[in-house]
């Protein structure tokens, strides 16, 4: 199974940015969990992280024909990019939100993704975790 993972806006900040909401760890140390994760289970990967809309709807258009599944944590852009979903909707991949914090128990505005209805299942608040369940769905649903 070929998986892309895509890590959306300051992420590239964890470990620093909110720690008692995002955790200690890294996206580096997260990255290398998944990595090892994967191995387990003979998964190949591909994992981004992106600031920028337009880049994160390139990846996901550049690895349409390669991924079977997304595993995609868009962060703020869960709230309003019709573009990510839009692109998201646009190819045959199998689509997973995931999120480190639970985005349920935060402030209301966090509380309705719009990217949501383009994706298989949401799964949010495990931390780290959040990949590795992601990976175990797909596993099971290819």
């Amino acid at each position: 199974m070929n998986l892309l993972i895509i890590h959306g806006p300051n992420l590239n900040l964890l470990g620093e940015r909110e720690v008692e909401i995002y955790g200690k760890l890294t996206l580096k140390e997260i990255n290398s969990y998944i990595r090892k994760y994967a191995t387990t289970k003979k998964v190949k990967l591909k994992i981004f992280q992106s600031n920028h809309e337009g880049k994160i709807m390139d990846l996901i258009a550049a690895h349409r024909k390669w991924a079977d599944w997304l595993i995609i944590n868009p962060a703020a852009f869960t709230y309003y990019s019709y573009a990510i979903r839009d692109a998201i909707k646009g190819v045959n991949i199998k689509a997973i939100e995931v999120h480190l914090s639970d985005i349920k128990k935060r402030e209301s505005f966090r509380k309705k993704s719009i990217i949501l209805p383009v994706c298989l299942k949401q799964i949010k608040g495990l931390g780290k975790n959040s990949y590795t369940k992601a990976i175990d769905f797909c596993l099971k649903h290819t």
